[in-house]
């Protein structure tokens, strides 16, 4: 099979498909990989290394969608990628299709076959290919959260870990999952006061087992949700509905009861985001203020740090990659319920239910369009 690697066009988006490793696995079971020259510039590697894992370096994208059977990238694809889509081509990339049903419109008229990483799962129920960027994003909310505190970037002034004599800043993470964990993790690490709120009494209990006193779980009532963000200097909004929109857990009401110059990091802003004010920014302007709070929505925060980001991702989803490239996409999925929970869209129909109510349409049986 022919897989393709455009270069990612989103604004400040670094990361790159697949890694010259991975290249060089998919050759070796006699794979042909086609990759736009500078795809890999981001994170350091240049055509040169894609030529020595067996790659075919193109210099343009449309080369790289005319020739290619499978298309492997990181972020969705901008209305002029979907323009270059055919039909039965298959595209393996993250979708977030809940929140933009203009690239949804764009992927059914393609024809093109779409595998979403964010709704593939696991035996546990888990989304392995989505967890590799929640733990870069939970990692970053706190060290892009703490930098947004500062009072040269509108912040209030708050230094997280405070010092002897100074109280620290006070961290409410609403979501106990990947990105929530992880945010929490690197906050106690600076010092600071920590609350995660969820709707899972074992959730709470593995990180109050993991973590002890340093830690504080709250489950997540409106009230409490409501107590924990007045109360916070820096909230971090780790929701995740797999495939749906994220809930609307901070209004703006309670916007108006924080401290001004608190801090608002919306991780679920791929979905919608979990905040009433939220609305996607980008590296080049990442924050903006709503009364008196700042907000950062940045829609591809680990692309910031593109090299760790991809070779995370890649071994993530390489496994997948040489599933779908060695069975082809339809035998692929029929022999795995875990990747058939990737499918977003195929024959012009949506397919994954959580997906489908988003955007309100009808769902499509997903083993008719395998039959």
């Amino acid at each position: 099979m022919e897989i393709g690697v455009p270069k990612e066009i989103k604004n400040q988006e670094y990361r790159v498909g697949l890694t010259p490793a991975a290249v060089q696995e998919l050759v070796a079971h006699g794979h042909q990989v086609l990759v736009e020259s500078r795809a890999g510039a981001g994170i350091g590697m240049s055509d040169d290394d894609y030529r020595q894992a067996g790659a075919a370096i193109v210099e343009n994208a449309a080369t790289v969608f005319a020739q290619a059977d499978l298309i492997v990238k990181v972020k969705e694809p901008q209305p002029e990628e979907c323009l270059l889509l055919r039909p039965g081509q298959v595209l393996f990339t993250y979708l977030h299709l809940a929140p933009d049903p203009e690239q949804a419109r764009l992927l059914m008229a393609s024809g093109a076959v779409a595998i979403a990483y964010e709704t593939v799962t696991d035996a546990q129920g888990r989304l392995p290919l989505l967890a590799p960027m929640s733990e870069v994003a939970g990692r970053m909310a706190i060290q892009v959260g703490a930098h947004a505190l500062e009072k040269v970037s509108g912040g209030a002034g708050i230094l997280l870990a405070g010092v002897p004599g100074v109280a620290p800043g006070k961290v409410a993470v609403i979501g106990g999952g990947v990105v929530g964990t992880h945010a929490a993790r690197m906050a106690m690490g600076l010092g600071a006061e920590v609350v995660v709120l969820d709707k899972s009494l074992p959730r709470l209990a593995e990180l109050d087992g993991l973590y002890g006193p340093r830690l504080k779980t709250l489950y997540a009532t409106a009230e409490a949700v409501e107590t924990a963000v007045i109360a916070a200097d820096l909230v971090i909004g780790a929701v995740l509905v797999p495939g749906a929109n994220a809930p609307k857990l901070v209004t703006r009401a309670m916007l108006g009861r924080m401290r001004p110059g608190s801090v608002l990091v919306d991780v679920a802003i791929d979905q919608g985001g979990c905040f009433e004010t939220s609305h996607a920014t980008t590296h080049d302007q990442p924050t903006y203020v709503v009364d008196g709070i700042v907000h950062y929505c940045v829609a591809n925060m680990p692309g910031a740090v593109a090299r760790t980001s991809t070779f995370a991702l890649t071994n993530a989803t390489l496994p997948y990659v040489l599933r779908l490239a060695d069975l082809g996409w339809q035998q692929a999925l029929r022999d795995d319920i875990h990747l058939r929970n990737g499918l977003n869209v195929a024959q012009k129909q949506i397919a994954h239910p959580a997906v489908a109510a988003a955007l309100g349409v009808e769902p499509t049986d997903i083993m008719e369009l395998l039959a």
